[in-house]
Protein backbone atom coordinates (compact mmCIF):
# COMPACT_ATOMS: atom_id res chain seq x y z
CA UNK A 1 0.00 0.00 0.00
CA UNK A 2 1.55 3.22 -1.04
CA UNK A 3 1.96 6.35 1.35
CA UNK A 4 1.44 9.68 -0.74
CA UNK A 5 2.22 13.44 -0.06
CA UNK A 6 -0.80 15.51 -0.03
CA UNK A 7 -0.25 17.07 -3.33
CA UNK A 8 -1.00 13.12 -4.51
CA UNK A 9 -3.59 12.49 -2.58
CA UNK A 10 -5.53 15.56 -3.73
CA UNK A 11 -4.58 14.10 -7.43
CA UNK A 12 -6.11 11.08 -6.56
CA UNK A 13 -9.13 12.52 -5.42
CA UNK A 14 -9.53 14.14 -8.60
CA UNK A 15 -8.97 11.03 -10.57
CA UNK A 16 -11.64 9.11 -8.31
CA UNK A 17 -14.13 11.89 -9.09
CA UNK A 18 -13.55 12.44 -13.05
CA UNK A 19 -13.00 8.31 -13.90
CA UNK A 20 -15.22 6.29 -11.49
CA UNK A 21 -17.12 8.46 -11.97
CA UNK A 22 -18.29 10.36 -8.84
CA UNK A 23 -19.38 14.41 -7.28
CA UNK A 24 -16.83 15.12 -4.85
CA UNK A 25 -19.61 16.15 -2.58
CA UNK A 26 -20.63 12.13 -2.54
CA UNK A 27 -17.25 11.12 -2.81
CA UNK A 28 -16.69 13.09 0.93
CA UNK A 29 -20.16 11.87 1.78
CA UNK A 30 -18.56 8.26 1.46
CA UNK A 31 -15.94 9.11 3.56
CA UNK A 32 -18.07 10.83 6.49
CA UNK A 33 -20.20 7.37 6.21
CA UNK A 34 -16.75 5.22 6.87
CA UNK A 35 -16.08 7.94 9.78
CA UNK A 36 -19.71 7.86 11.26
CA UNK A 37 -20.17 3.86 11.26
CA UNK A 38 -16.48 3.28 12.93
CA UNK A 39 -17.50 5.92 15.61
CA UNK A 40 -21.38 4.52 16.07
CA UNK A 41 -19.67 0.57 16.20
CA UNK A 42 -16.66 1.85 19.18
CA UNK A 43 -18.90 4.26 21.12
CA UNK A 44 -21.82 2.49 22.37
CA UNK A 45 -25.09 4.11 22.52
CA UNK A 46 -26.09 5.15 26.33
CA UNK A 47 -28.35 9.09 27.00
CA UNK A 48 -25.03 10.75 28.28
CA UNK A 49 -23.18 10.56 24.97
CA UNK A 50 -22.63 14.01 22.65
CA UNK A 51 -20.31 13.82 19.58
CA UNK A 52 -18.60 17.48 19.87
CA UNK A 53 -17.32 17.87 16.56
CA UNK A 54 -15.14 20.98 15.75
CA UNK A 55 -14.68 21.77 11.92
CA UNK A 56 -12.91 24.05 9.99
CA UNK A 57 -13.64 25.97 6.96
CA UNK A 58 -11.69 23.19 4.01
CA UNK A 59 -12.71 19.61 2.86
CA UNK A 60 -11.61 18.68 6.00
CA UNK A 61 -14.01 19.98 7.88
CA UNK A 62 -16.56 19.31 5.75
CA UNK A 63 -15.93 15.85 6.55
CA UNK A 64 -16.83 16.72 10.21
CA UNK A 65 -19.75 18.63 8.86
CA UNK A 66 -21.31 15.48 6.96
CA UNK A 67 -20.05 13.07 10.08
CA UNK A 68 -22.33 15.24 12.29
CA UNK A 69 -25.46 14.96 9.90
CA UNK A 70 -25.07 11.48 9.72
CA UNK A 71 -24.63 10.92 13.25
CA UNK A 72 -27.57 13.13 14.34
CA UNK A 73 -29.72 11.30 11.83
CA UNK A 74 -29.28 8.15 13.92
CA UNK A 75 -30.01 9.24 16.75
CA UNK A 76 -26.98 10.45 18.56
CA UNK A 77 -26.55 13.67 20.33
CA UNK A 78 -24.44 16.51 18.36
CA UNK A 79 -22.60 19.90 18.79
CA UNK A 80 -20.33 21.05 16.13
CA UNK A 81 -18.08 23.90 17.08
CA UNK A 82 -17.66 25.64 13.49
CA UNK A 83 -14.22 27.79 12.99
CA UNK A 84 -15.08 30.87 11.50
CA UNK A 85 -14.15 31.98 8.22
CA UNK A 86 -14.65 34.29 5.54
CA UNK A 87 -14.84 31.79 2.57
CA UNK A 88 -15.51 27.47 3.28
CA UNK A 89 -14.49 24.93 0.75
CA UNK A 90 -17.72 24.50 -2.02
CA UNK A 91 -18.30 20.79 -0.22
CA UNK A 92 -17.80 22.19 3.47
CA UNK A 93 -20.76 24.63 2.57
CA UNK A 94 -22.67 22.50 1.21
CA UNK A 95 -22.57 20.36 4.32
CA UNK A 96 -22.89 22.95 6.29
CA UNK A 97 -26.39 24.47 4.78
CA UNK A 98 -27.49 20.25 4.87
CA UNK A 99 -26.87 20.06 8.28
CA UNK A 100 -28.57 23.34 9.47
CA UNK A 101 -31.59 22.07 8.43
CA UNK A 102 -31.12 19.37 10.93
CA UNK A 103 -32.07 20.26 14.98
CA UNK A 104 -28.17 20.50 15.64
CA UNK A 105 -25.93 23.58 17.75
CA UNK A 106 -23.67 25.29 15.65
CA UNK A 107 -21.68 27.25 17.19
CA UNK A 108 -19.53 29.45 16.02
CA UNK A 109 -15.80 30.46 16.71
CA UNK A 110 -14.88 34.39 15.69
CA UNK A 111 -12.54 35.14 18.50
CA UNK A 112 -10.75 33.78 21.70
CA UNK A 113 -14.12 35.08 23.33
CA UNK A 114 -16.02 31.98 22.05
CA UNK A 115 -13.71 29.75 23.22
CA UNK A 116 -15.27 29.93 26.33
CA UNK A 117 -18.58 28.23 24.83
CA UNK A 118 -16.81 25.12 24.64
CA UNK A 119 -15.98 24.80 28.47
CA UNK A 120 -19.23 22.52 29.14
CA UNK A 121 -18.08 19.94 26.98
CA UNK A 122 -18.34 16.54 27.63
CA UNK A 123 -18.48 13.55 25.81
CA UNK A 124 -16.76 12.75 22.69
CA UNK A 125 -14.06 15.29 20.48
CA UNK A 126 -14.04 14.54 17.02
CA UNK A 127 -11.69 16.41 15.11
CA UNK A 128 -11.84 17.84 11.81
CA UNK A 129 -10.44 21.21 11.58
CA UNK A 130 -7.63 21.02 9.23
CA UNK A 131 -6.71 17.56 8.09
CA UNK A 132 -3.92 16.08 5.74
CA UNK A 133 -3.92 19.61 3.85
CA UNK A 134 -2.61 21.52 6.37
CA UNK A 135 0.63 23.03 4.92
CA UNK A 136 2.02 25.34 7.68
CA UNK A 137 2.60 25.98 11.45
CA UNK A 138 -0.97 27.27 13.45
CA UNK A 139 -1.10 30.59 14.76
CA UNK A 140 -3.70 32.75 16.45
CA UNK A 141 -7.24 31.17 16.81
CA UNK A 142 -6.50 28.17 15.31
CA UNK A 143 -3.42 27.46 17.85
CA UNK A 144 -6.12 28.75 20.25
CA UNK A 145 -8.70 26.18 19.80
CA UNK A 146 -6.73 23.29 19.50
CA UNK A 147 -5.24 24.20 22.78
CA UNK A 148 -8.71 24.76 24.50
CA UNK A 149 -9.51 21.23 22.92
CA UNK A 150 -6.54 19.24 24.12
CA UNK A 151 -7.55 20.98 27.68
CA UNK A 152 -10.59 18.84 28.31
CA UNK A 153 -8.63 15.70 27.70
CA UNK A 154 -11.76 14.03 26.38
CA UNK A 155 -12.14 10.67 24.47
CA UNK A 156 -10.48 12.51 21.13
CA UNK A 157 -11.22 11.50 17.17
CA UNK A 158 -8.67 12.92 14.54
CA UNK A 159 -10.58 12.72 10.88
CA UNK A 160 -7.59 11.61 8.92
CA UNK A 161 -4.79 13.30 10.48
CA UNK A 162 -4.62 15.61 13.61
CA UNK A 163 -5.12 19.15 12.97
CA UNK A 164 -1.62 20.78 13.52
CA UNK A 165 0.35 18.29 11.90
CA UNK A 166 1.38 18.50 8.18
CA UNK A 167 1.21 15.45 5.39
CA UNK A 168 4.75 16.56 4.69
CA UNK A 169 5.85 16.53 8.46
CA UNK A 170 8.03 19.62 7.51
CA UNK A 171 6.07 22.52 9.83
CA UNK A 172 7.41 22.99 13.03
CA UNK A 173 4.76 21.88 15.35
CA UNK A 174 4.72 22.74 18.83
CA UNK A 175 3.02 21.02 21.39
CA UNK A 176 0.08 23.11 22.09
CA UNK A 177 -0.80 23.77 18.30
CA UNK A 178 -1.34 20.01 17.47
CA UNK A 179 -4.68 17.84 18.51
CA UNK A 180 -3.96 14.83 21.05
CA UNK A 181 -5.86 11.86 19.39
CA UNK A 182 -6.72 8.82 20.95
CA UNK A 183 -7.59 7.80 17.87
CA UNK A 184 -6.74 9.06 13.53
CA UNK A 185 -9.36 7.28 11.46
CA UNK A 186 -7.18 7.71 8.01
CA UNK A 187 -8.81 7.80 4.82
CA UNK A 188 -7.85 5.13 2.66
CA UNK A 189 -4.51 6.33 2.42
CA UNK A 190 -1.85 6.26 5.39
CA UNK A 191 -0.54 9.57 6.10
CA UNK A 192 3.68 9.66 6.77
CA UNK A 193 3.19 11.41 9.85
CA UNK A 194 1.07 8.60 11.96
CA UNK A 195 4.01 6.28 11.27
CA UNK A 196 6.58 8.14 12.99
CA UNK A 197 7.65 7.51 16.88
CA UNK A 198 7.94 11.51 17.46
CA UNK A 199 4.00 12.04 16.49
CA UNK A 200 2.52 9.36 18.80
CA UNK A 201 1.40 11.67 21.57
CA UNK A 202 -0.86 13.35 18.79
CA UNK A 203 -2.12 10.38 16.54
CA UNK A 204 -2.81 7.37 19.15
CA UNK A 205 -4.15 5.02 17.21
CA UNK A 206 -4.26 4.59 13.37
CA UNK A 207 -7.18 3.25 12.15
CA UNK A 208 -7.70 2.88 8.00
CA UNK A 209 -10.83 3.29 6.05
CA UNK A 210 -11.44 2.52 2.77
CA UNK A 211 -13.68 5.55 1.17
CA UNK A 212 -14.13 4.18 -2.87
CA UNK A 213 -10.80 6.08 -3.85
CA UNK A 214 -9.81 4.58 -7.01
CA UNK A 215 -7.42 1.89 -7.18
CA UNK A 216 -5.92 3.02 -11.01
CA UNK A 217 -6.03 6.69 -9.71
CA UNK A 218 -3.70 5.26 -6.82
CA UNK A 219 -1.27 2.90 -8.67
CA UNK A 220 -0.75 6.19 -10.92
CA UNK A 221 1.03 7.74 -8.02
CA UNK A 222 4.89 7.28 -7.88
CA UNK A 223 5.87 6.31 -4.14
CA UNK A 224 8.88 5.40 -2.41
CA UNK A 225 7.12 4.47 0.78
CA UNK A 226 4.86 1.59 1.47
CA UNK A 227 2.74 0.37 4.28
CA UNK A 228 2.88 -3.30 4.24
CA UNK A 229 -0.89 -5.05 4.71
CA UNK A 230 -1.83 -8.58 4.78
CA UNK A 231 -3.03 -7.74 0.63
CA UNK A 232 0.60 -6.75 -0.02
CA UNK A 233 2.10 -10.13 2.16
CA UNK A 234 -0.26 -12.24 0.33
CA UNK A 235 1.55 -11.27 -3.14
CA UNK A 236 5.14 -12.27 -1.36
CA UNK A 237 3.90 -15.34 -0.18
CA UNK A 238 4.50 -19.03 -1.39
CA UNK A 239 1.92 -21.84 -0.85
CA UNK A 240 3.73 -25.28 -0.93
CA UNK A 241 3.79 -27.31 -3.55
CA UNK A 242 1.79 -31.08 -3.11
CA UNK A 243 5.01 -32.63 -4.50
CA UNK A 244 7.30 -30.59 -2.00
CA UNK A 245 10.30 -32.78 0.39
CA UNK A 246 12.92 -31.64 2.93
CA UNK A 247 15.21 -30.67 0.32
CA UNK A 248 12.77 -27.98 -0.76
CA UNK A 249 12.72 -25.31 2.01
CA UNK A 250 16.58 -24.84 2.59
CA UNK A 251 19.09 -25.72 5.64
CA UNK A 252 19.17 -22.82 7.94
CA UNK A 253 21.79 -22.20 10.32
CA UNK A 254 21.44 -20.03 13.38
CA UNK A 255 24.58 -19.06 14.96
CA UNK A 256 23.77 -17.60 18.93
CA UNK A 257 24.42 -17.93 22.57
CA UNK A 258 26.99 -17.22 25.09
CA UNK A 259 26.97 -18.22 28.75
CA UNK A 260 23.89 -17.29 30.34
CA UNK A 261 22.46 -16.44 26.93
CA UNK A 262 21.76 -19.96 25.57
CA UNK A 263 17.95 -19.28 25.59
CA UNK A 264 18.43 -16.48 22.58
CA UNK A 265 19.63 -19.35 20.81
CA UNK A 266 17.06 -21.43 21.61
CA UNK A 267 13.97 -19.10 20.57
CA UNK A 268 16.26 -17.76 17.24
CA UNK A 269 16.10 -21.83 16.72
CA UNK A 270 12.64 -22.91 17.40
CA UNK A 271 11.58 -19.99 15.66
CA UNK A 272 13.61 -20.35 12.28
CA UNK A 273 12.01 -24.07 12.69
CA UNK A 274 8.09 -22.89 13.06
CA UNK A 275 8.68 -20.43 10.11
CA UNK A 276 9.05 -23.21 7.63
CA UNK A 277 13.00 -24.16 7.20
CA UNK A 278 13.21 -27.72 6.08
CA UNK A 279 16.69 -28.32 7.90
CA UNK A 280 18.12 -26.24 10.94
CA UNK A 281 21.43 -25.96 12.60
CA UNK A 282 22.36 -23.85 15.10
CA UNK A 283 25.65 -23.45 16.57
CA UNK A 284 26.93 -22.14 20.01
CA UNK A 285 29.55 -22.28 22.23
CA UNK A 286 30.06 -25.87 24.24
CA UNK A 287 27.88 -25.22 27.33
CA UNK A 288 24.69 -24.66 24.81
CA UNK A 289 25.27 -28.46 23.86
CA UNK A 290 23.01 -29.69 26.65
CA UNK A 291 20.28 -27.43 26.43
CA UNK A 292 20.05 -26.73 22.79
CA UNK A 293 19.76 -31.09 22.04
CA UNK A 294 16.45 -31.09 24.75
CA UNK A 295 15.25 -27.79 24.07
CA UNK A 296 15.21 -28.02 20.09
CA UNK A 297 15.33 -31.45 19.02
CA UNK A 298 14.26 -31.18 15.48
CA UNK A 299 17.34 -29.29 15.17
CA UNK A 300 21.06 -30.05 14.67
CA UNK A 301 23.80 -28.90 16.95
CA UNK A 302 26.74 -27.86 16.45
CA UNK A 303 29.30 -27.67 19.10
CA UNK A 304 31.40 -24.11 18.86
CA UNK A 305 35.53 -24.30 19.59
CA UNK A 306 34.83 -22.17 22.53
CA UNK A 307 33.24 -23.22 26.28
CA UNK A 308 31.33 -19.87 26.49
CA UNK A 309 31.82 -17.87 23.80
CA UNK A 310 32.29 -18.53 20.49
CA UNK A 311 35.79 -18.71 19.14
CA UNK A 312 37.79 -19.68 16.29
CA UNK A 313 35.94 -20.37 12.99
CA UNK A 314 35.35 -23.25 10.66
CA UNK A 315 34.89 -23.31 6.67
CA UNK A 316 31.44 -24.86 6.36
CA UNK A 317 29.32 -21.93 5.87
CA UNK A 318 28.67 -21.65 2.70
CA UNK A 319 27.23 -24.90 2.62
CA UNK A 320 23.56 -23.61 3.98
CA UNK A 321 21.42 -21.93 1.97
CA UNK A 322 20.77 -18.83 5.02
CA UNK A 323 22.77 -17.95 7.85
CA UNK A 324 21.56 -15.84 10.93
CA UNK A 325 23.99 -14.28 13.42
CA UNK A 326 23.92 -12.31 17.09
CA UNK A 327 21.07 -13.17 19.49
CA UNK A 328 22.70 -13.69 22.74
CA UNK A 329 26.62 -13.96 21.31
CA UNK A 330 27.89 -11.32 23.77
CA UNK A 331 30.77 -8.41 22.76
CA UNK A 332 33.58 -10.67 23.89
CA UNK A 333 37.04 -10.12 21.99
CA UNK A 334 36.97 -14.00 20.82
CA UNK A 335 33.68 -13.42 19.74
CA UNK A 336 34.18 -10.69 17.33
CA UNK A 337 37.68 -12.55 15.82
CA UNK A 338 34.82 -15.58 15.29
CA UNK A 339 32.52 -13.10 13.41
CA UNK A 340 34.72 -11.33 11.20
CA UNK A 341 36.36 -14.97 9.88
CA UNK A 342 32.55 -15.77 9.19
CA UNK A 343 31.97 -12.33 6.94
CA UNK A 344 35.26 -13.10 5.45
CA UNK A 345 33.99 -16.86 4.46
CA UNK A 346 30.53 -15.16 3.38
CA UNK A 347 29.52 -14.90 -0.44
CA UNK A 348 25.25 -14.98 -0.04
CA UNK A 349 23.04 -12.32 1.98
CA UNK A 350 22.62 -13.64 5.53
CA UNK A 351 20.50 -11.81 8.88
CA UNK A 352 22.74 -10.05 11.69
CA UNK A 353 21.07 -9.26 14.81
CA UNK A 354 21.76 -7.65 18.35
CA UNK A 355 25.43 -8.44 19.25
CA UNK A 356 26.65 -9.17 16.29
CA UNK A 357 25.48 -5.39 15.11
CA UNK A 358 27.29 -3.91 18.18
CA UNK A 359 30.50 -5.69 17.60
CA UNK A 360 30.39 -4.05 14.18
CA UNK A 361 28.99 -0.89 15.46
CA UNK A 362 32.39 0.58 15.83
CA UNK A 363 34.63 -0.97 13.12
CA UNK A 364 33.69 0.17 9.58
CA UNK A 365 36.21 -1.70 7.79
CA UNK A 366 34.47 -5.12 9.03
CA UNK A 367 30.92 -3.33 8.23
CA UNK A 368 32.59 -3.48 4.58
CA UNK A 369 32.59 -7.35 5.13
CA UNK A 370 29.03 -7.84 5.59
CA UNK A 371 28.00 -9.34 2.21
CA UNK A 372 25.84 -7.57 -0.38
CA UNK A 373 21.97 -7.49 0.39
CA UNK A 374 22.00 -8.66 3.96
CA UNK A 375 19.56 -8.26 6.52
CA UNK A 376 19.92 -5.79 9.52
CA UNK A 377 17.59 -5.77 12.28
CA UNK A 378 18.67 -3.52 14.81
CA UNK A 379 16.70 -2.00 17.67
CA UNK A 380 16.77 2.34 17.14
CA UNK A 381 19.33 2.40 20.21
CA UNK A 382 21.23 -0.27 18.26
CA UNK A 383 21.06 1.40 14.97
CA UNK A 384 22.40 5.18 16.53
CA UNK A 385 25.54 3.40 16.67
CA UNK A 386 26.11 2.73 13.00
CA UNK A 387 24.65 6.35 11.46
CA UNK A 388 24.92 8.63 14.54
CA UNK A 389 22.34 10.77 16.53
CA UNK A 390 19.36 11.52 14.44
CA UNK A 391 17.63 15.18 14.69
CA UNK A 392 14.12 13.37 14.24
CA UNK A 393 12.46 11.02 12.54
CA UNK A 394 13.09 12.63 9.39
CA UNK A 395 16.38 12.70 9.57
CA UNK A 396 16.58 8.95 10.67
CA UNK A 397 14.75 7.69 7.52
CA UNK A 398 17.20 10.37 5.25
CA UNK A 399 19.85 8.64 7.28
CA UNK A 400 18.48 5.01 7.07
CA UNK A 401 17.81 5.34 3.54
CA UNK A 402 20.96 6.54 2.59
CA UNK A 403 23.34 3.73 4.62
CA UNK A 404 20.99 1.25 2.71
CA UNK A 405 21.35 2.61 -0.41
CA UNK A 406 25.11 3.23 -0.62
CA UNK A 407 25.96 -0.37 1.55
CA UNK A 408 23.26 -2.48 -0.38
CA UNK A 409 21.82 -3.85 3.19
CA UNK A 410 18.60 -4.09 4.29
CA UNK A 411 17.76 -2.82 7.56
CA UNK A 412 14.55 -3.69 9.36
CA UNK A 413 14.78 -0.76 12.17
CA UNK A 414 12.49 -2.29 14.81
CA UNK A 415 9.95 -0.63 16.80
CA UNK A 416 5.91 0.11 15.91
CA UNK A 417 5.40 0.05 11.96
CA UNK A 418 8.91 -1.12 12.22
CA UNK A 419 10.49 0.41 8.90
CA UNK A 420 12.79 -1.68 6.68
CA UNK A 421 15.05 0.22 4.53
CA UNK A 422 15.85 -1.26 0.86
CA UNK A 423 19.17 -0.78 -0.87
CA UNK A 424 16.51 0.50 -3.80
CA UNK A 425 15.57 3.65 -2.07
CA UNK A 426 12.21 2.30 -0.82
CA UNK A 427 10.80 2.26 2.92
CA UNK A 428 8.36 -0.25 4.00
CA UNK A 429 6.45 0.52 6.98
CA UNK A 430 4.81 -2.74 9.02
CA UNK A 431 1.39 -2.89 9.70
CA UNK A 432 1.30 -6.17 11.83
CA UNK A 433 2.35 -5.90 15.68
CA UNK A 434 1.70 -4.20 19.55
CA UNK A 435 3.22 -2.98 22.45
CA UNK A 436 3.46 -6.64 24.05
CA UNK A 437 6.38 -7.74 21.96
CA UNK A 438 8.68 -5.14 23.53
CA UNK A 439 10.04 -7.93 26.18
CA UNK A 440 13.20 -9.76 26.29
CA UNK A 441 13.85 -12.44 22.89
CA UNK A 442 11.47 -11.15 20.63
CA UNK A 443 13.92 -9.65 18.80
CA UNK A 444 15.94 -13.38 18.40
CA UNK A 445 12.76 -14.78 17.55
CA UNK A 446 12.62 -12.41 13.96
CA UNK A 447 16.13 -13.69 13.60
CA UNK A 448 14.56 -17.00 13.10
CA UNK A 449 12.30 -15.53 10.98
CA UNK A 450 14.21 -13.90 8.73
CA UNK A 451 16.78 -16.34 8.20
CA UNK A 452 14.17 -19.24 7.76
CA UNK A 453 12.55 -17.24 4.68
CA UNK A 454 16.06 -16.79 3.20
CA UNK A 455 16.68 -20.22 3.51
CA UNK A 456 13.51 -21.07 1.55
CA UNK A 457 14.16 -19.10 -1.24
CA UNK A 458 12.90 -15.67 -0.68
CA UNK A 459 14.71 -12.68 -1.84
CA UNK A 460 16.35 -10.71 0.94
CA UNK A 461 13.69 -7.97 0.12
CA UNK A 462 10.57 -10.35 0.34
CA UNK A 463 12.30 -12.09 3.35
CA UNK A 464 12.24 -8.98 5.33
CA UNK A 465 8.75 -7.96 4.31
CA UNK A 466 7.32 -11.07 4.83
CA UNK A 467 8.94 -12.09 7.98
CA UNK A 468 8.10 -8.68 9.72
CA UNK A 469 4.61 -8.83 9.22
CA UNK A 470 4.81 -12.80 10.42
CA UNK A 471 6.41 -11.82 13.35
CA UNK A 472 4.02 -9.17 14.09
CA UNK A 473 0.95 -10.68 13.53
CA UNK A 474 1.90 -13.66 15.58
CA UNK A 475 2.33 -11.25 18.28
CA UNK A 476 -0.66 -9.53 17.40
CA UNK A 477 -2.58 -13.28 17.51
CA UNK A 478 -0.69 -13.94 21.16
CA UNK A 479 -1.83 -10.57 22.49
CA UNK A 480 -5.63 -11.27 21.25
CA UNK A 481 -5.35 -14.73 23.36
CA UNK A 482 -3.31 -14.22 25.81
CA UNK A 483 -3.23 -9.91 26.56
CA UNK A 484 -0.17 -7.49 25.78
CA UNK A 485 0.61 -7.74 29.42
CA UNK A 486 1.34 -11.31 29.42
CA UNK A 487 2.72 -12.96 26.30
CA UNK A 488 6.44 -13.49 25.80
CA UNK A 489 8.34 -14.35 23.70
CA UNK A 490 8.35 -17.83 23.31
CA UNK A 491 4.32 -16.99 22.51
CA UNK A 492 5.52 -15.56 19.18
CA UNK A 493 6.81 -19.27 18.17
CA UNK A 494 3.81 -20.93 19.34
CA UNK A 495 1.35 -18.33 17.47
CA UNK A 496 3.49 -18.58 14.54
CA UNK A 497 1.59 -21.54 12.97
CA UNK A 498 -1.47 -19.43 13.27
CA UNK A 499 0.05 -16.63 11.16
CA UNK A 500 1.13 -18.44 7.84
CA UNK A 501 -2.19 -20.69 8.23
CA UNK A 502 -4.38 -17.04 7.89
CA UNK A 503 -2.41 -16.47 4.59
CA UNK A 504 -4.42 -17.74 2.05
CA UNK A 505 -3.06 -20.52 0.21
CA UNK A 506 -4.17 -19.79 -3.39
CA UNK A 507 -3.15 -22.79 -5.02
CA UNK A 508 -1.37 -26.54 -4.34
CA UNK A 509 0.62 -28.79 -6.91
Amino acid sequence: MKILNAAQIRQVDADTIQHKPISSINLMEQAAEACSQWLIGHFPRHPDLIFNIVCGCGNNGGDGLAIARQLRLQGFSVRVFLLAAERYAPDCHTNLRRLQALDVAIITLQDSRDLNRLQDCDGVMIDALFGSGLNRTLQGLAAELIDAVNQFKLPTVSIDLPSGLSCEQENNITADTVIRADYTLCLEIPKLPLLLPENQEYSGEMVLLPIGLLPDAVARQSSELFYTDLHDIQQIYRPRRRFSHKGSFGHALIIAGSYGKIGAAVLATQACLRAGASLVSVESPKCGYPILQSAVPEAMAIINHGETVLSGCSSHYRTYRAVGIGPGIGQDPLTKYYLLQLLHQMDKPMVLDADALNLLSQDPAAQQLIPPHSILTPHPKEWQRWIGQWQDDQHKLQLSRTFAQQRKLYVVLKGAYTAIFCPDGTIHFNSSGNPGMASGGSGDVLTGVLTALLAQGYSPKQSAILGVYLHGYAGDLAAQALSQEGMIAGDLIRYLPLAFRELPATHFC
